[in-house]
């Protein structure tokens, strides 16, 4: 039934072209070179570390590995990182 409904909110998304993060409480990240990420429509830090950050979100965690992490901003579902950063590998994805 969960994937009737995700299937269906996706349909409008596309025939509406809305954003995806935003109608399906999709993650988005944005990465600027290797230095700075933002990810919006977080679920909460799982795990913080300077060398690694874990994000929940909807999809599943998100690991970023790397180092000398700092968080810029945090502020409802957005949260900024900086520093050097190596992988983004996403956990317990579904889809």
């Amino acid at each position: 039934m969960e994937d009737k409904i995700r299937h269906g909110k996706e349909v409008i998304t596309e025939k509406l072209n809305m954003p995806r993060e935003l109608s399906l409480d999709v993650p988005k990240i944005i990465v600027i070179g290797n230095r700075d990420i933002t990810i919006e429509n977080h679920k909460g830090i799982i795990a913080f570390d300077v060398n690694e950050i874990k994000i929940n979100s909807r999809v599943g965690a998100i690991k970023i590995q790397g180092s000398n992490f700092e968080i810029l901003y945090i502020g409802g579902d957005t949260i900024s990182i900086s520093g050097t950063f190596k992988a983004i590998i996403y956990e317990g994805c579904t889809e």
